[in-house]
């Protein structure tokens, strides 16, 4: 296919068996996916190019003051060597261990991925990947700067925020200023003295309505679930003192106690095998919507929760937003309840659709085969089209939700390094 692509990069290293211009492997995004699968293609041999703000996402669209609901030993960014862990920042830092009981806040999270990137790839590239198109078998991968140059292999590790959902329902009756999603906030001190009500049931919402009553805004969270749910402190900071008893009915795992926490964590491989369907209740059941367990006393009798409430319409009224909600059964048993707020903030989460990762060209989107908007992928995180890989939230519907979490990152990023390093072509 002829696009008029040209070729104005230089080779790729010197002493490369490759014609000039032609990159091996491209990385895009510099999050926790995007770091260690970098690291490990280093380690595998693999020459390769790294793009993207390191962090970005974490630091740009999630809220000042948030806290992580994975646990230290489970917040590690995965590298092939030794030295790269959440324990060995802190050490380097002069910080001590901690434990389960410890919360992340996101800024040190953040410090950390910093802290792995310069170590561990400080040849990253801080420059946008503006488009990827595919040229006879080769990706025509385009940056900002207009440097244009082709790839035999790309890895899309983009994060989380282009599947933000937004229910069009809702954003389609609103103007732009009155209704958002919590990925575009960093700071919710921006609706201090507001009246904002808050569309969700899980972490994001929870935790966003407490950042928002800690700010001096007035949150109301509205949840279809019958009720909020909070995790369960941990007994301890180290599962291996639990009592024994304890440690064989909910055995520890990097998502947490219970042996189907255990079996999704350790058993991507095993959960692509199963039925597409399975697949996709498993991604939303385990670890289904709820807050942190050091959440709750900042929630409860400190922000009003609507509970069993379902939104019918949403209108704008004076500068203000009109929410009709049914509440208390279905049917002739429901009744409309009337809500008014300055601000609807929709905690209504992520669905994987890659119709939404702009960068990619139409005529790719199109040729990579998908199911409910997430690509097929083989046991080596490729795509339909062979060299097209996706990793973190995007393989999260076709390896389980341990790729929800950083927890995930040394299972895809070993298995996506060897298979690009092996040049597998295998088909999904």
């Amino acid at each position: 296919m002829n696009t008029g692509f040209s070729v104005r990069h230089k080779a790729v290293r010197k002493g490369s068996a490759r014609s000039p211009g032609r990159l091996p492997a491209v990385v895009i995004g510099a999050g926790p996916y995007g770091l260690a699968t970098a690291a490990w293609l280093s380690a595998a041999g693999t020459p390769r190019r790294v793009f993207g703000e390191p962090m970005e996402c974490w630091y740009a669209n999630m809220p000042a003051g948030m806290y992580l609901k994975s646990v230290p030993a489970a917040s590690s960014i995965s590298a092939p060597e030794s030295g790269y862990r959440l324990e060995d920042f802190r050490t380097a830092r002069g910080r001590g261990p901690v434990g389960d009981r410890y919360p992340i806040p996101v800024e040190e999270m953040v410090d950390y991925g910093r802290w792995f990137q310069e170590r561990r790839l400080p040849e990253l590239e801080r420059e946008k990947v503006r488009s990827v198109g595919h040229v006879d078998g080769l990706f025509a991968v385009t940056l900002d700067s207009g440097e244009e140059f082709l790839a035999e292999k790309v890895v899309m590790a983009t994060g989380q925020v282009p599947f933000a959902h937004e229910p069009p329902e809702l954003t389609g009756a609103l103007p732009g200023e009155l209704v958002s999603h919590t990925s575009r906030h960093r700071d919710l001190s921006l609706f201090s003295g507001q009246r904002v009500a808050v569309l969700g049931a899980g972490q994001s919402a929870l935790e966003s309505a407490a950042l928002l009553h800690e700010a001096g805004a007035l949150p109301t969270v509205i949840a279809r679930a019958e009720s909020v749910a909070f995790g369960t402190p941990p007994d301890t900071d180290r599962p291996c003192d639990r009592p024994r008893a304890v440690r064989i009915a909910k055995p520890g795992s990097p998502l947490g106690p219970g042996w189907s926490l255990l079996a999704c964590s350790r058993g991507g491989g095993a959960v692509r095998r199963l039925p597409q369907g399975v697949r996709l209740r498993l991604l939303h059941d385990v670890l289904g919507p709820s807050g942190g367990w050091w959440l709750r006393q900042r929630v409860d009798d400190r922000v009003p929760v609507l509970c069993g409430c379902t939104v019918r319409s949403v209108g704008a009224e004076d500068g203000t937003v009109r929410l009709e909600v049914e509440v208390e059964g279905t049917g002739a048993g429901a009744r409309t309840k009337a809500l008014r707020a300055d601000h609807l903030l929709l905690a209504t989460g992520y669905r994987v659709d890659i119709d939404r990762l702009g960068l990619l060209a139409p005529e790719l989107r199109r040729e990579t085969r998908t199911f409910h908007g997430a690509p097929r992928l083989s046991a080596g995180f490729e795509s339909s089209v062979p060299g097209l890989y996706f990793t973190g939230l995007a393989a999260a519907p076709t390896f389980g939700p341990v790729l929800r979490f950083v927890a995930g990152t040394g299972f895809a990023a070993r298995r996506l390094a060897r298979s690009v390093a092996a040049g597998t072509r295998t088909r999904p």
